[in-house]
């Protein structure tokens, strides 16, 4: 794909940029509602067993990703066309994945700005050094990258980090709006817990809790790294740096089956969602298949994406991702 100008691509998008209260609507309904449904199932199962509460759970972790999706849009002002209705409901679908809004809002528009740039990287994506930077990187530091570019940590361990630790401090740079974003989740979050806790008990509803935002924390970090961490990717430095690019070569399309791709509420179409924000989620795979050019673009299954987990440092040299063994074979020819 040759190089883009992000302008050229402005009248493919246009259409789909428009949010529609309906649909929106419609989506609060299938998604949230059910997730509130489940939990009240999951309160009359624990009288049951917990072998009917946990699979409740983890199916609730699963509809979580679909609301974090909802919360996601409003923060890009996308999902409602009115900004009081996006505030609303970015709020809300943010406590109920642990999330403060307006300080996530602030810090992930940071990285569409910056998505593919290495010399503004560390802010709002997975930490990736390139190989000449691992190379002369002091040991400690080597080896604190290994073990956060390690799967188990990524998947298992970063998102219930994430979720129950980071999102309940402000960053340094974070503006008083945001800060106050923080404070109230981190309020509302206690009220919840101390409600759910007296109809489910504290230690059920903890267990019922760290399980849905494990399943959901576990996809939504795959889903995230899996569409920016592949071979090919896209990564320029200074003024080789371009928007559209970063959007179209460096953000995958991620090709699930339907239930998957409803559950995920369409993030697959990364590429589209990168190009421009403003596109709804129920908007994305029409945009996708308006045009022929939105198709050239780099698409991954569900098994290569679980492939890419093995990349870990960007050579510059040679513009790709490439994993540790490529790195000692290398060093093993240099010394040859």
């Amino acid at each position: 794909m040759t190089a883009m100008n992000i302008d050229a691509w402005r009248p493919l998008i246009a259409t789909y940029q428009k949010p529609s209260s309906a649909r929106a609507s419609w989506q609060i309904l299938n998604s949230v509602v059910p997730y509130v449904v489940l939990w009240c199932a999951m309160f009359l199962a624990l009288s049951v067993s917990w072998w009917l509460t946990i699979p409740l759970a983890v199916l609730a972790g699963g509809l979580l990703v679909r609301v974090f999706i909802i919360f996601h849009d409003c923060g890009h002002g996308s999902f409602f066309a009115s900004r009081i209705a996006n505030d609303f409901w970015g709020f809300v679908t943010g406590v109920l994945a642990f999330t403060p809004y307006a300080h996530w809002r602030g810090e992930h528009a940071i990285h569409h700005g910056t998505t593919g740039n290495l010399d503004r990287r560390g802010v709002g994506d997975i930490w990736t050094m390139t190989v000449r930077e691992y190379r002369q990187a002091p040991w400690w530091k080597r080896m604190a990258y290994r073990v956060a570019r390690n799967p188990i940590v990524l998947l298992g361990i970063a998102p219930l980090v994430m979720f129950l630790l980071e999102h309940r401090l402000p960053r340094a740079r974070a503006n008083a709006r945001e800060r106050r974003s923080v404070w109230w989740t981190n309020l509302c979050l206690l009220g919840l817990g101390i409600t759910m806790s007296t109809f489910f008990g504290f230690v059920p509803y903890l267990i019922i809790q760290l399980t849905i935002l494990a399943v959901g924390g576990s996809i939504g970090v795959w889903l995230f790294y899996s569409q920016h961490q592949f071979e090919d990717a896209y990564w320029a430095r200074g003024e080789d740096w371009s928007y559209a690019e970063a959007a179209l070569k460096g953000s995958a399309f991620l090709k699930l089956p339907r239930v998957l791709q409803w559950f995920t509420g369409n993030i697959g179409y990364h590429h589209i969602h990168h190009l421009s924000s403003r596109i709804p989620n129920y908007n994305l795979q029409a945009c996708h298949e308006s045009h022929p050019l939105f198709e050239h673009v780099t698409s991954m299954t569900g098994f290569r994406s679980f492939r890419a987990f093995s990349l870990k440092l960007w050579d510059e040299t040679r513009g790709k991702l490439v994993c540790f063994r490529q790195l000692r074979f290398a060093r093993q020819r240099e010394r040859a």
